[in-house]
């Protein structure tokens, strides 16, 4: 158990680390079959701002998520400290990105353990099911060799979780690449085993660090840091169950964890252009 007063810039990550900016998606050299998030950050702002202003109070211990809406939300997490309205904030950083923009914004972190107690955390989602909010994570290009499980590790941890979402990523039709972490060792059987319960309706390739990809990762397949490669399913056609598909990839030997959070209650902070709208699972069954 991580000590709630126990307030320590993170040594877990490479802070000091400027990112690049991200333009193109991972896994498939046909971009018509992938779906990237959104590039711009704009369209996140007051979604971001809602979510903070609303959920956050003062002495959490708060999960930082990835992507555009995640570090604006972190952004102004710390101006919110600089001027004294919110103190006393713990950050729990799910990745490199999360971490660099936390440091940037003057949030205080601790490094995410078992048994830590997170009161609110929020996330980008890549897609999120209308309806369901069965969401997608992972498609975006991962840094120094992280993966997307310790983002659904802290999702899980939390109390309340947010996704915050464009509003086309809030649909009814889900496709493109699922992401999924495996084993290292017999990599190639997972995979098959993966085409195989997916035949006709998916292709699946190995995630190459950089440079081109192919079906096998290319000539730099990527690593994490646990070891572990990743792999896209990249279905060609809408999903008919998300929630099927997620327990089928579960069940295979050599899976680490998927890509999809379908069984977390948890609300979306949806963003337009002319207005914020919230979504949980209760308004959506009523």
């Amino acid at each position: 158990m991580i000590s709630r007063t126990s307030i320590y810039t993170s040594s877990k990550w490479n802070i000091p680390f400027v990112r690049r900016n991200i333009r193109h998606c991972q896994g498939h050299v046909s971009k018509s079959r992938m779906v990237c998030v959104a590039e711009s950050g704009t369209q996140f702002f007051e979604a971001a701002k809602l979510t903070v202003d609303r959920y956050v109070k003062n002495g959490m211990v708060v999960g930082l998520g990835s992507g555009a809406a995640s570090g604006i939300a972190i952004q102004h997490l710390g101006k919110r400290l600089k001027d004294g309205s919110l103190r006393d904030i713990v950050g729990i950083p799910s990745s490199t990105f999360s971490a660099t923009e936390a440091a940037k914004a003057g949030v205080p972190l601790n490094n995410y353990e078992d048994g830590i107690q997170i009161d609110f955390a929020f996330n980008d989602a890549d897609v999120m099911e209308e309806g369901s909010l069965m969401a997608v994570i992972g498609r975006r290009k991962l840094e120094g060799g992280e993966s997307f499980v310790e983002e659904k590790m802290i999702a899980a941890s939390a109390d309340k979780f947010a996704f915050i979402v464009a509003e086309e990523q809030y649909t009814k039709k889900i496709y493109g690449s699922i992401p999924v972490v495996i084993n290292c060792g017999n990599w190639l059987l997972t995979a098959e085993e993966i085409d195989d319960l997916f035949l006709g309706d998916a292709e699946v390739w190995r995630r190459p660090a950089f440079g081109n990809a192919d079906p096998l990762g290319g000539d730099f397949p990527l690593v994490t840091t646990d070891g572990h490669h990743v792999l896209d399913v990249i279905f060609t056609s809408p999903i008919l169950d998300l929630g099927k598909v997620a327990e089928s990839i579960k069940n295979v030997a050599g899976v680490v964890d998927h890509g999809i959070i379908h069984d977390l209650p948890c609300f979306a902070v949806i963003a337009s252009k002319n207005q914020v709208k919230l979504v949980d699972k209760t308004s959506v069954n009523s």
